[in-house]
């Protein structure tokens, strides 16, 4: 979608500073974090949102997963533990309708969120 904030950061149009980057997703820190580490996963393929996935998007929702897993390890937080959030529409807290994996770490989460 050429009006896209996270695809034109998917394809390099706007440049970011990833963290993660596959065939499937790239990875970057938020730029409003809510927690000493905040990283969002996004796949390269435009899903306005969870709500929109299908049963042939199986595979590249566990990819996100464990793209998160993988991110955490292998920065050093996975240890000490990491929330992993996705957002879907308006009342659920999703601002960018893209697909998005939040992969926050640093501080100790309370459950409920809120």
């Amino acid at each position: 979608m050429s009006d896209c904030l996270f695809c034109k950061i998917a394809s390099g149009e706007i440049p970011a500073t990833l963290v993660h980057e596959d065939d499937a997703c790239v990875a970057f820190n938020d730029i409003s974090p809510q927690a000493p580490i905040h990283i969002l996963i996004i796949p390269r393929v435009h899903i306005d949102s969870l709500d929109k996935t299908a049963a042939g998007d199986a595979a590249l929702m566990g990819h996100l997963l464990t793209a998160a897993a993988d991110i955490a390890r292998k920065n050093g937080f996975a240890e000490n533990g990491y929330r992993v959030v996705i957002n879907t529409n308006a009342d659920g807290g999703q601002t960018v309708f893209h697909l998005h994996v939040h992969l926050l770490a640093g501080r100790t989460f309370v459950f409920p969120p809120g």
